[in-house]
Order: C-alpha cells, then sequence, then structure tokens
C-alpha cells in the first residue's frame, strides 16, 4: 500500500538575503559594541499577507529569541546595555541611525532583519506610517534603557561586556550570519 506524503505548498519564512554587518566604535556617548558588529539582514524574511507578526514571533521563538514585542522604534537615541536586540520589519519602511548621532544610516523595509548587539545606539529618524516592527531577545534577556545621559557610564560598560552570546541565529536557528560574524563558527 502506497503512502501519501503531503507537500507544504508554503514558502518558508526564512529566506536568504544579503548581509551587512558594522563595527560601531565608543563615540564617548554611546558606547556601541566594541567586540559584536550590528548585522542587517537584507529581505531576509518572506512575509505572509495575513498574519505576519505572529509569524515573525513563532520564528523568533523557535530560534530562542523571545520576549517579544510589537511596535515601531523610537525617534530617539538609545540602548540597551543588558541585552542583544533583534528587529524585524514586517510593515511599512524607516531610515534609522545606529551608532549616535555621528553612526550610520540604513533604510529598513518589510523583510529586513536587524541584529543589534548591547550597547549599539538606534534611532527612527523617520518612517512610513505603517512602520511596524516585532523586537525581542535572545533567551527573552532582560533589556533596560539607557539615553547617553551622564551617569550611565561606566556601569553600562560593564553590563555590556558581561551579556552572553546567544545560542542561536534569530531567523536561521543553528546556522546563519550571527555564527559567521558573532560566534566564530
Amino acid at each position: 500500500m502506497a503512502t501519501k506524503t503531503a507537500r507544504s505548498t508554503e514558502t518558508p519564512i526564512a529566506t536568504p538575503g544579503e548581509v551587512l554587518h558594522f563595527g560601531l566604535a565608543d563615540d564617548g556617548t554611546f558606547p556601541n559594541n566594541p567586540a559584536l558588529p550590528l548585522l542587517f539582514y537584507l529581505q531576509a524574511l518572506n512575509l505572509p499577507d495575513k498574519n505576519a507578526a505572529a509569524e515573525v514571533e513563532r520564528l523568533l521563538a523557535r530560534n530562542g529569541w523571545t520576549g517579544s514585542w510589537r511596535n515601531g522604534i523610537y525617534s530617539y537615541h538609545h540602548y540597551h546595555s543588558t541585552a542583544h536586540e533583534v528587529l524585524a520589519v514586517y510593515g511599512g519602511s524607516a531610515t534609522v541611525q545606529f551608532g549616535g548621532p555621528d553612526g550610520i544610516t540604513q533604510k529598513v523595509a518589510v523583510g529586513d532583519v536587524v541584529v543589534i548587539p548591547a550597547g549599539v545606539a538606534h534611532k527612527n529618524l523617520g518612517c512610513s506610517g505603517d512602520f511596524a516592527v516585532v523586537g525581542a531577545y535572545p533567551d527573552g534577556e532582560d533589556w533596560d534603557m539607557c539615553y547617553g545621559k551622564a551617569g550611565e557610564r561606566p556601569r553600562a560598560d560593564d553590563n555590556i561586556k558581561r551579556v552572553a552570546k546567544p545560542k542561536a541565529d534569530p531567523v536561521y536557528g543553528t546556522k546563519g550570519p550571527i555564527f559567521d560574524h558573532w560566534l566564530g563558527r
């Protein structure tokens, strides 16, 4: 008796794309991260028309990036000294500055994923009205909010040094760019 095997006609959510990486130095106000580069996975997600945010949350959770939320990116420079962060764009587009006022500027759009190491400042410089991201943290790390204000350092610098590297890539799991650029595999 022959057994029929069901084939999925769905396109996988994670697709390979171009990866950009940038080392961002301490600018005196924002520590950025001396050891880990900022990563952009361009067009890494092939999102469905319905429930895109929920699909992204499931993908990230499967890969150990939890504590997810949905929103945009704040319109002021800020960073997290106690956690790395992933931002997956599921709506619209934005121009975002990373690394503080003298850092880099990158346009992000639906399907793009940004992996932000602890300490790297980020700010929304302008976005479309439908701009939306899912954010998450490796193993649901507790995150803090830092703004580049006097008195945040050296505590923030010490926190950044103690943040553990993630065990998996937020998009590709046991393989992917995070292994090439952060985990040295």
